[in-house]
């Protein structure tokens, strides 16, 4: 790349930033006048709880454009996930808790701290290398975090601080019971925080079963080859079938979790007991292979994702092609579904299972 080109580059980008900066301003001022005292009743409202789900739903709605490479709708579902930030910024500030401003000084230190290799003096070679770093980072942002709440409760003894504000494992103030570490709300007040408190209970099972294997991992606590975590995945699915053959179950198979009346409460506890045991020993298995995932480079969500968006696709096909027979695909026999599933299979080029 020439210099010119550079500077061509280095001009297009200031401008954009230029025009972002106004544009968000715009969003931020909007937002603001929708809380204000004469502003939307539904807007002011709204508490952090109240709409806390609305950027469940935005985010899962922008990785599905994402994912289908959609330009127009992920431009307008990223605008959604925009406004949930801005808007619960907001009633940070209606409450004077923080600024949006606060956010976005927040994730900008934060960022400069997280990539050493660009604002500092490490080195990174590739995207493991990079990875490697951050998580390195994230580890003294933790130990640093301990440190606080340890200052913070010296002398206290309940070891509650309470009302004392700390900062998460990220860098984010947080205040109050309600912003305790899962672990410390689980186990009392006098838990000291987990490395495992900056992955949120609410991720969807596989991101977190990911996430937490991956932290622990950085300290030290992994398989030392791919082979081992399949030798524990064999493991784990043994203890499956052994938990399952002795589980209740239905006349189809099913596990039951309710035990038929008639029983002593000794026989219902017992009962109710292995299906439960059947129940985790399947979440062992699970957990364990994302672990494979993990140490070959996968992620997991993302790839049952994908195999989930498969599955729709082909199920398409054949309801598609049973229409074009007369038919309803629920009303085909068995061996007819197997054709057209085979056939949708081949339509999309025979890729997978």
């Amino acid at each position: 790349m020439t210099q010119e080109s550079c500077s061509e580059q280095q001009f297009r980008a200031n401008d954009t930033i230029s025009a972002a900066g106004g544009a968000f301003e715009g969003l931020v001022a909007t937002i603001a006048a929708l809380r204000a005292p004469d502003g939307c009743p539904w807007d002011r409202a709204q508490t952090h709880a109240s709409i806390a789900d609305n950027l469940i739903e935005e985010a899962y709605e922008a990785v599905d454009a994402l994912e289908r490479g959609d330009a127009a709708h992920m431009r307008e579902e990223l605008g959604d996930v925009l406004l949930q930030v801005v808007l619960q910024s907001q009633i940070a500030q209606d409450a004077g808790t923080f600024t949006v401003a606060d956010v976005c000084a927040d994730i900008d230190a934060k960022m400069i701290r997280r990539h050493p290799h660009v604002f500092g003096d490490r080195h990174a070679d590739t995207a493991s290398d990079v990875l490697d770093l951050w998580d390195q980072v994230k580890l003294s942002e933790e130990a640093g975090r301990a440190a606080q709440v340890a200052d913070a409760t010296a002398g206290d003894p309940d070891g509650a601080g309470e009302g004392a504000p700390i900062s998460d494992a990220d860098g984010v103030s947080t205040a109050g019971a309600g912003t305790q570490p899962v672990a410390a709300r689980a186990a009392g007040s006098q838990a000291a925080p987990s490395l495992l408190d900056s992955v949120p209970a609410s991720f969807p099972a596989l991101m977190q079963a990911q996430k937490v294997s991956r932290k622990a991992a950085a300290v030290g606590f992994e398989w030392a080859c791919l082979d081992d975590v399949w030798a524990q995945v064999d493991e784990e699915r043994a203890e499956l079938t052994e938990a399952y053959a002795a589980a209740p179950k239905d006349e189809r198979g099913k596990v039951l979790f309710e035990a038929p009346p008639g029983l002593s409460a000794d026989q219902r506890a017992r009962l109710q007991a292995q299906a439960q045991a059947a129940q985790e020993e399947l979440g062992d298995l699970l957990f364990s292979l994302v672990n494979v995932g993990r140490h070959m480079g996968l992620n997991a969500e993302a790839a049952l994702r994908a195999s989930c968006a498969k599955f729709r696709a082909r199920w398409a096909c054949m309801e598609a092609a049973a229409r074009a027979e007369g038919a309803l695909l629920a009303d085909l026999p068995t061996e007819r579904m197997e054709e057209l599933w085979r056939a949708a299979k081949a339509h999309e080029g025979g890729r997978g299972e």
